[in-house]
């Protein structure tokens, strides 16, 4: 089929998909996750090509551990179906109500958006997240992953797809776009009046194309230049330890630190300790002038460096002269995603929360945990980091819209 063909069939799936029960989705749910197990060598297999295949393009290690699945990492996804189904259901959910003068009731609750079209680039895992949350919520979904891991995106979506429609899932409501042709992210972003939505995940050039071309409303996701602030008051010992969770514990993640800000009151105590711990984890330093006199190892940063998702072991430092210019430097920098501020000063923490415009924004503790499952949500569809709709991990109810419900007996308008 083509593109529009399968967003059609799509589209037809959703409008049966939204009167589905609860019981019969979640259902489904654990029947995919069970087929998941099941069907383990053949994904494992897909996946090796990819993995064949990258290691031949020299893509370099942060994409190669995106791409990895592992007994381990497919254990995790079925769980992760498994969760899913367990979750209250928003569907129908009554949010609010009235009776009019008139005798009139109006009931608002939640509906599902209808086709969700997901682009997204080197990580399988979130095929299986995105299918399994899009049809909890209702929602047919229309996936189109990146080159790098259609071996291993067509073998999972087939696995769920098939278990889905076994258990009573309307055919056409799971969609892969195998097609490798770049005119494809294209084409599925303009099928205005078929796609309801689009989400992309990925690198920040992939979701600004998205943004730029979409005639489909988009929810921007994922970009993670993401800081943290040593202030003054800081607790070293403390710091330390989540500033080497937030930055090695799996560097090619959106929630990940890319940027370093160090008060300048302990910049002198606390940086040559933490550059060398960040080294000694295999960290490659990069700062501004006073960072780069701890240690001839650091490189300097450049502008451009500022404004950088790595996702890799490179972090960069930069000492500045208190909250304020930390404040300035995050409003400059930043992407809206997780920012954190390390302190034991109530003031600075409260104003640095309430100051700083981002979707998750911390206290002494780890940017790392910004994450659906992490909050308790669930499997997500992304990190949203746009204002409007969806803010934050984007789980169930971030998957579905609202309309009213009217009942009259005769009534008229005057």
């Amino acid at each position: 089929m083509t593109i529009r063909e399968q967003a059609s069939e799509a589209a037809r799936a959703a409008r049966r998909l939204a009167t589905l029960s609860t019981a019969a989705r979640n259902q489904a749910l654990l029947a995919m996750a069970d087929a998941l197990l099941r069907e383990e060598p053949v994904v494992l297999a897909a996946n090796a090509a990819d993995m064949e295949a990258g290691r031949a393009k020299s893509l370099k290690a942060s994409l190669l551990d995106r791409l990895l699945l592992t007994p381990e990492r497919l254990a995790d996804m079925a769980e992760g179906l498994r969760q899913v189904a367990a979750l209250p259901d928003p569907v129908g959910a009554i949010l609010g109500g009235s009776t009019l003068p008139n005798g009139l009731t109006v009931t608002k609750i939640r509906v599902p958006l209808g086709v969700v079209g997901i682009v997204y680039e080197a990580r399988p895992n979130v095929t299986a997240d995105a299918i399994g949350l899009c049809l909890k919520s209702g929602n047919a979904v229309l996936l189109k992953g990146g080159s790098e891991a259609l071996h291993s995106n067509t073998a999972v979506a087939a696995v769920l797809r098939r278990a889905a429609e076994e258990a009573g899932i309307p055919a056409g409501a799971v969609q892969f776009i195998a097609s490798t042709d770049h005119g494809a992210v294209q084409e599925l972003i303009r099928l205005r009046g078929l796609v309801d939505v689009v989400i992309p995940r990925g690198s920040a050039r992939l979701i600004q194309a998205v943004v730029a071309n979409a005639t489909v409303p988009v929810i921007e996701t994922g970009v993670g230049v993401c800081h943290t602030f040593v202030d003054a008051s800081a607790d070293f010992d403390k710091a330390e330890r989540i500033i080497l969770n937030a930055k090695t514990q799996r560097p090619s993640t959106c929630n990940a630190l890319e940027t370093l800000l160090v008060h300048e009151a302990v910049a002198d105590t606390f940086l040559p300790r933490i550059v060398r711990v960040l080294q000694e984890h295999g960290v490659t330093v990069l700062g501004d002038a006073r960072v780069q006199a701890v240690d001839s190892a650091v490189e300097a940063a450049t502008d451009e460096d500022w404004a950088t998702e790595y996702g890799d072991l490179r972090l960069s430092v930069k000492v500045v002269s208190g909250l304020d210019e930390a404040l300035d430097h995050i409003a400059s920098y930043g992407t809206k995603h997780s920012e954190c501020i390390l302190t034991e000063d109530y003031d600075h923490a409260r104003r640095f929360q309430q100051a700083v415009d981002a979707a998750c924004v911390y206290v002494n503790a780890s940017t790392r945990f910004t994450d659906g499952f992490q909050f308790g949500f669930g499997a997500e569809i992304g990190i949203s980091t746009q204002k409007l709709h969806a803010r934050g991990p984007m789980a169930l109810p971030e998957l579905t819209t609202y309309k009213y419900l009217l009942c009259g007996d005769g009534q008229v308008r005057p």
